[in-house]
């Protein structure tokens, strides 16, 4: 695939569990790297940029990263420490929190919390760092009706900053006053098994080495 992204734009990953969606942000992240072909930042591969590139990118997959013992306003705090060395900040950590609707918590321990409260504590990172690119693996997962609302209003405010975002989702979403570039990996993957089916049909095998 060949895509680029810019300021106030969307990536929508779509595909069905095991369809690459992970592998895709990772790679983009630079956390992987891809089989061939390379990411750029700006035109610069991202492996010559490293840190630099890193430093612009606010990643949520799908272990929330979040230490239980700590209360929530703890653990934005060890995290804006962790990732803005330089001190650049978003909002305030009760900002975030208030944001989210968890500012009631912000003093409780964050093992208490539901599953869907985990993954709003785990979004709320993104509002506590100044990172123009978001890579956001299944954001929609274990929020009821209402939180994904929220985190729709949330994306499309970061958009109309001039921010950047990659998503991967399995199930369809809508944000308002948002246009997206889509992939849909499971119809790569269906064109890519095509493609080598009608290749190895034209070139049989033996040996395992194509014909001549």
């Amino acid at each position: 695939l060949s895509l680029q992204v810019g300021a106030g734009e969307l990536l929508y990953i779509a595909g069905s569990n095991g369809s690459g969606k992970t592998t895709l942000l990772r790679t983009v992240c630079g956390l992987s790297r891809p089989a061939a072909g390379e990411i750029r930042w700006h035109g610069e591969p991202v492996r010559e940029l490293g840190d630099e590139y890193r430093r612009h990118l606010a990643y949520v997959g799908h272990h929330d990263g979040i230490q239980g013992e700590l209360t929530l306003s703890e653990n934005l705090h060890a995290y804006l420490c962790l990732s803005t060395p330089s001190g650049a900040a978003g909002e305030t950590v009760p900002a975030a929190l208030e944001q989210l609707g968890l500012a009631a918590y912000h003093a409780f321990p964050a093992k208490i919390l539901s599953q869907g409260q985990r993954r709003r504590l785990a979004l709320a990172r993104l509002l506590v760092t100044n990172k123009p690119f978001w890579i956001l693996d299944e954001p929609f997962t274990a929020l009821d009706t209402r939180s994904r609302r929220l985190v729709s209003e949330l994306l499309a405010g970061h958009l109309a900053e001039g921010g950047l975002a990659a998503i991967s989702s399995h199930q369809d979403f809508d944000i308002p006053g948002v246009t997206h570039n889509r992939i849909d990996l499971d119809a790569l993957r269906v064109s890519a098994s095509y493609i080598v089916s009608e290749v190895s049909a034209a070139h049989p095998v033996s040996a395992g080495r194509p014909s001549a």
